[in-house]
C-alpha cells in the first residue's frame, strides 16, 4: 500500500469500484488507491439476498471483476482496511491501524451499515443481517439447523430472503410493523399482490407487529421473538432487514455537510474541497423526487455517481442526473422499477394481479413519475422514456394492455 494517491476511493462496493473503473475508462493516469473493510475483491450485493444465499451463484461469479482486474489496470485494491479519521486541510486519512494515507482527491463510497434492532436479546448470536457475504455466509452455514426463521422487516431485502429460505424448505414468518410490506417504496396494489404471493407459498406475514424482544437460552440463542401484542413466534434464526445507517461518521467529523449521508451537488462533490461522496451514503437533489434530497440504496444509483465523479475529476462536464431504476426477484417474479413513486397523488394498475404479470403507475399532478412492472417488462422498457419525459398519459388507455404505453395517448 502506498501513503499516497492521486485519487483515494475508500470503500469497495459497486460505487467506489465503478468509480475506480470509469477513472481508468477515461484514461486517468495517476495513483488510484481502491480501499475496502472486507477481506474479498469488489462482488455484487443485490445476489447476496437472492441467487448466493440460495447457492444458485458460487462467490466467484459474482465478482465485478475478476481479482486480477485490478492490478492489471494499476489500480492497488487494499482490502481488510477502515478509515477511521479524514483531514481535509492535509488531504489525509487515517486507518484504524493508525497508518496514514494522502491524496490529492477523495471519493467517499463506504455506502451504509444494517440497521439492527435494540431491545432485549438483541445481541443474539442468530440474529442476523443481509449486507455482506460475511453475513450471508453465516446463514447458509446455520441453515441445516434451522427450520423456523422470522424476518423482521418486509422490505424488499426481508421479502427476498424470504423467498429463498422458503424455497430451501424453511417455515417463515416475515414481522413488518407498518399495515402493509413494501410501504415505504410502493403504492398498495403491489404491497398487498406480494403479501397474497408469500401467503401462497407458506411464509407467515404478520403486519402491524412490532418486536418487543427475544427471548434467550443460556447459550446467548434466541429461540422466540417477542411482539409487542404479547405473542412470541418461534424462531432457529432472525434476520433483521430495516434498511441502513450511512457509514459518513469521518466526513462529518472532518466538518462535512450532513444529514441523511453526506450531502453532495450534481458533480458528486461534499462540502469539503477535492473530497466526493457517491452511492448509498451520498444524499443528493434529485428531480425524480420532486428535487427532493435523497439517499438511493441502488446499483444504478452508485454506478451513475461514480461515473460522474470520474468525469468531473478529470474536468469533465457532467451532471447527475439519472433515471432511477430497481429491481427485485421473488419465486418466479420479476419485479422492474422505473423512477421513484414517493409523493405520487394517483396510481392505476395496468394489468390483472391475478395472472401475476401486471404494472402499478404513479402520477404527480397528472404526470407518470414511476412504474413497478411485474414480469412485465415491456412495460418497464416503454414506461422509462415516460418518465423521463414526465408525460401525462390518458389513464383510460394506460389500463388497457391491449395499447401498448408508446401508443397511450399523451394529454
Amino acid at each position: 500500500m502506498n501513503a499516497y494517491y492521486d485519487i483515494l476511493i475508500v470503500g469497495a462496493g459497486h460505487a467506489g469500484a465503478q468509480a475506480a473503473i470509469a477513472l481508468r475508462q477515461q484514461k486517468f493516469e495517476g495513483t488510484i488507491g481502491l480501499l475496502g473493510n472486507e477481506k474479498y475483491p469488489p462482488y455484487e450485493r443485490p445476489p447476496l439476498s437472492k441467487e448466493y444465499l440460495a447457492g444458485d451463484k458460487p462467490f466467484e461469479r459474482i465478482l465485478l471483476r475478476p481479482e486480477s482486474f485490478w492490478a492489471e489496470r494499476n489500480i492497488d485494491l487494499v482490502t481488510g482496511c477502515r478509515v477511521s479519521k479524514v483531514d481535509p486541510m492535509d488531504k489525509s486519512v487515517t486507518l484504524s491501524s493508525d497508518e496514514q494515507i494522502s491524496f490529492d482527491k477523495l471519493i467517499w463510497a463506504t455506502g451504509g451499515s444494517p440497521r439492527m434492532l435494540d431491545c432485549p436479546g438483541s445481541q443474539a448470536r442468530n440474529i442476523h443481517a443481509v449486507r455482506s457475504r460475511a453475513d450471508v455466509d453465516k446463514i447458509i452455514a446455520a441453515l441445516p439447523k434451522v427450520e423456523n426463521v422470522v424476518v423482521v422487516g418486509g422490505g424488499y431485502i426481508g421479502l427476498e430472503a424470504s423467498a429463498v429460505l422458503t424455497k430451501l424448505g424453511k417455515k417463515v414468518t416475515v414481522v413488518e410493523s407498518l399495515d402493509r410490506v413494501l410501504s415505504r417504496v410502493a403504492g398498495e396494489p403491489l404491497s398487498r399482490f406480494y403479501e397474497d404471493e408469500h401467503r401462497s407459498h407458506g411464509v407467515g406475514v404478520e403486519l402491524n407487529a412490532t418486536v418487543e424482544g427475544f427471548e434467550t437460552n443460556d447459550d446467548g440463542i434466541a429461540t422466540a421473538v417477542k411482539l409487542g401484542d404479547g405473542r412470541t413466534l418461534p424462531a432457529d434464526m432472525i434476520i433483521v432487514g430495516i434498511g441502513i445507517i450511512p457509514e459518513t461518521g469521518p466526513l462529518v467529523a472532518a466538518g462535512a455537510v450532513a444529514g441523511n449521508g453526506v450531502d453532495v451537488d450534481q458533480h458528486c462533490r461534499t462540502s469539503l474541497d477535492d473530497v466526493y461522496a457517491i452511492g448509498d451514503c451520498a444524499a443528493h437533489s434529485n428531480r425524480y423526487a420532486g428535487g427532493a434530497l435523497i439517499r438511493l440504496e441502488s446499483v444504478q444509483n452508485a454506478n451513475d455517481q461514480a461515473k460522474v465523479a470520474a468525469l468531473d475529476i478529470i474536468g469533465e462536464d457532467c451532471s447527475y442526473d439519472s433515471v432511477p431504476w430497481f429491481w427485485s426477484n421473488q419465486f418466479d417474479l420479476k419485479l422492474q422499477t422505473v423512477g421513484i413513486s414517493a409523493g405520487f397523488d394517483d396510481a392505476v394498475v395496468r394489468g390483472d394481479p391475478k395472472n401475476r404479470s401486471f404494472s402499478v403507475i404513479y402520477f404527480r399532478d397528472d404526470k407518470v413519475i414511476a412504474l413497478d412492472c411485474v414480469n412485465a417488462t415491456k412495460d418497464y422498457v416503454q414506461g422509462r422514456k415516460v418518465v423521463v419525459g414526465a408525460l401525462a398519459l390518458d389513464k383510460e388507455e394506460l389500463v388497457n394492455t391491449d395499447i401498448p404505453i408508446k401508443e397511450v395517448g399523451v394529454i
